[in-house]
Formats: structure tokens, C-alpha cells, sequence
């Protein structure tokens, strides 16, 4: 999903591990100002790294997504914002029954304002109780993205009829729709 009307000079990318991309890339390409949303893997070692590689816990790399966004309509705070609850920052190479280190919360920063606005939003999250435990997402620097296979793209939108996609991703979808129904593309 893309957006009209935005100017290229505008736009900066977001890399964020939440878990299956699948779950979080349904949410963020809701979110107005988004103008895409790219399943993939960041944080490995190994070169243009396949799905089955990043299964098998070899790679290190983790399910991420690489948003590019228009910071004219939606700040990188809010996308933030949308991070911190499209899944649980608190479980350590875990979201819900999907385990291992590709499943692990980070925040892949391109910039030295995306490090200090994650690791100070990080800090109050933790200070304020809000989660039982604490927070466990990783901030690191972006190095680089590798897009995962085509079939992996825009997944929940093609595959809404699977029953992973209604009992898993679409509770997902519809809680954060209600939360963020402000920022939602009209």
C-alpha cells in the first residue's frame, strides 16, 4: 500500500523487529503517512539471507519491517508510538507461539534522533510501570535490509481467508485500529 501527494524529500525510513512480520506489517500499512511497508530481515550476519535461513536461528538476523514514511504526516514518535504496541516488547526472542531469535523486538535506528528518541521512550516505558517486566527490545544501528521473498509481502492483505490471518493477525489489526483510529489512512 502506497500514499499519494508526498514529496521525496520528505521521507525517512523506520526499521522495526516486532515478531512475524506478517502480524505488524498489516498494522503500520495502515497508519497515514506510511507510504510503504517492506517484510524483511536486519540485524544478521549472513548476506541476503532466505526465510528457511532465518527459521533455522543460523543468520541472527530478525523478521523486521522497513517502513518508509512521509515525516511530514507521521513522526517517528508515532510510529513509535504504534511499535511499542503492536506487540509485546517484554518476552525475549518470543511473540506469543512464535519463538527464536528471528522473533525478537528491536529498533534498527537510522540516525542519531531515532536512537535517542527509542532509547528515551524505552527508558520512560520502563520507568512508568506500564509492563509488568522489563522492556527487552534491542536498539541498534541499521546496517542493512534484505527484503524477504515476494510471498512474504503484503501477506495479510492477500491471505486474509487463512486461518493464521483471522485468529492471529486480524485481533492484531483491529485492536490497534481502534487505538489508533486517528492515524489510519481515510
Amino acid at each position: 500500500m502506497s500514499e499519494e501527494n508526498f514529496d521525496s524529500k520528505n521521507l525517512e525510513t523506520a526499521t522495526f523487529g516486532t515478531g512475524c512480520f506478517w502480524c505488524t506489517e498489516a498494522i503500520f500499512q495502515q497508519l497515514h503517512g506510511v507510504i510503504k511497508v517492506a517484510s524483511g530481515y536486519s540485524g544478521g550476519h549472513v548476506t541476503n539471507p532466505t526465510y528457511e535461513a532465518v527459521c533455522n536461528k543460523t543468520t541472527g538476523h530478525a523478521e523486521c519491517l522497513n517502513i518508509e514514511y512521509d515525516k511530514t504526516k507521521i513522526t517517528f514518535d508515532e510510529l513509535l508510538q504504534v511499535f511499542w504496541k503492536s506487540h509485546d516488547p517484554t518476552t525475549l526472542n518470543r511473540q506469543g507461539n512464535d519463538v527464536g531469535p528471528q522473533y525478537r523486538s528491536a529498533i534498527f535506528y537510522h540516525n542519531d534522533e531515532q536512537k535517542e528518541k527509542a532509547e528515551k521512550y524505552k527508558a520512560e516505558l520502563n520507568e512508568s510501570g506500564v509492563f509488568d517486566k522489563p522492556i527487552v527490545t534491542e536498539i541498534e544501528p541499521f546496517k542493512i535490509f534484505y527484503m524477504a521473498e515476494n510471498y512474504h509481502q503484503n501477506y495479510y492483505n492477500n491471505n486474509g481467508a487463512q486461518p493464521y490471518c483471522s485468529y492471529v493477525i486480524r485481533p492484531k489489526v483491529e485492536k490497534l485500529q481502534k487505538i489508533f483510529k486517528d492515524k489510519l489512512k481515510k
